[in-house]
């Protein structure tokens, strides 16, 4: 096997990386980089400069707006807009629901919805998961029962991600009891400016109203926003969920992340030297480094595999499980390196200011916000629990 890139490959991220520099706004940069909150508007804004550009929706295909790129190339672009500090590009439309719609849809909603994906009219978000209906989203207990030319939708999803930014809203419910629980399953297209849905916030252990709630009392939804056959949104939601995990991963913002934890490991504390010179502290930034490289490797096999045609299976998990552990021990070192630093910890400091009184450097300031939020990294997307089960089955036969 071939690990280095062509010299066609090699020319596309120079192409990559001079056109963000020139054109990723230094603010929203400086954002991503020291860690401040972004809103709708700063994500959007860069959505709509690489729309302009004809680089929005790397892995679709080229007759619905996509790139024509190759695996390989979606995977550069993501590495080197990380390692620049662009935002992350909202992935509920654009890498979840849009691919669901081009594979499934008809033909109306590939011509009324995609445009509007490609160009943020529409915001997206998730309807999956519920109280008690997780990990196990077979489970789900939401229903729509169709009435006339409508389905009416009642129930109740949560840890629903911005949600209160979203014009639509990609939902799983339950039109049949019979058979098996996956089998009753249907594929739904929610407005989210319907009558009878209520958005109610979940605050997060950091302080931040990321996810929500979201309520659905006799909601009308036209039967056109089906998507495939009633009772079949489980294939709907196999397909999504496996490049969902892939896009977990997260090799890209890791290896910033990375390169930003040696840096403040760098910088000298009040009364005593930098944590770097610390051998076992340098061990432990070695090891994750490591497995980042592993990661990253493993990362372009699958790019390499989907080049060929072939979906993601269990690898799918694997990038999930190893890729989420690595964030999360990247914000933990970065909590070591500051020390006493990263104590306090700040809600307001992930805004555009740092607000009140805090002890030590600017940069340690959200770190704490951070270590908490990422606490979710190996819960969304499945349990890495679930994940670990899905290798044991689709791996080891078991």
């Amino acid at each position: 096997m071939d690990l280095n890139y062509t010299k066609e490959e090699t020319a596309f991220r120079g192409e990559v990386r001079e056109f963000i520099r020139s054109h990723l706004p230094g603010d929203l940069s400086r954002k991503v980089l020291e860690h401040k909150r972004l809103g709708k508007e700063d994500y959007v804004r860069w959505q709509k400069i690489l729309f302009e550009k004809g680089w929005i929706a790397a892995g679709w295909p080229v007759e619905h707006g996509g790139t024509g790129w190759s695996s390989i190339q979606r995977f550069i672009f993501e590495d080197e807009s990380a390692a620049a500090g662009a935002p992350r590009l909202s992935p509920f439309g654009l890498q979840m629901v849009g691919p669901v719609i081009i594979a499934f849809g008809t033909e109306q909603q590939k011509t009324h919805y995609l445009p509007r994906i490609l160009s943020s009219e529409d915001w997206w978000c998730q309807g999956y998961s519920e109280p008690g209906s997780g990990s196990d989203l077979a489970s789900l207990k939401t229903r729509a029962e169709r009435k006339g030319d409508n389905y009416v939708v009642n129930g109740q999803k949560t840890w629903n991600t911005h949600g209160q930014w979203a014009d639509m809203c990609f939902c799983l419910v339950r039109t049949s009891s019979e058979g098996k629980k996956q089998d009753g399953i249907s594929f739904l297209l929610i407005d989210m400016h319907s009558p009878g849905i209520t958005v109610r916030p979940i605050i997060t252990l950091e302080g931040e109203h990321e996810v929500n709630e979201i309520w659905f009392e006799n909601v009308e939804v036209p039967v056109q926003n089906l998507v495939g056959d009633e009772n079949r949104g489980w294939t709907c939601a196999k397909f999504l969920l496996s490049h969902e995990r892939t896009g977990i991963a997260g090799v890209g913002a890791s290896k910033r992340e990375l390169q930003y934890l040696k840096h403040i490991a760098t910088q000298e504390q009040e009364g005593g030297r930098p944590l770097m010179e610390d051998p076992l502290f340098r061990d432990r930034i070695a090891r994750v480094e490591i497995d980042l490289m592993a990661l990253e490797i493993t990362c372009l096999r699958v790019a390499s595999a989907d080049r060929d045609g072939k979906a993601p299976g269990p690898e799918a998990s694997i990038l999930k499980i190893k890729g989420t552990e690595i964030q999360q021990e990247l914000t933990e070192l970065m909590m070591d390196a500051v020390g006493p630093y990263a104590l306090p910890h700040l809600p307001m400091a992930w805004g555009d200011h740092w607000i009140g009184a805090h002890v030590g450097p600017d940069y340690a300031a959200p770190l704490a916000a951070r270590y908490f939020n990422y606490r979710k990294t190996t819960i969304y997307g499945g349990s890495n629990e679930i994940q670990r089960n899905i290798i044991a089955q689709m791996v080891l036969g078991l």
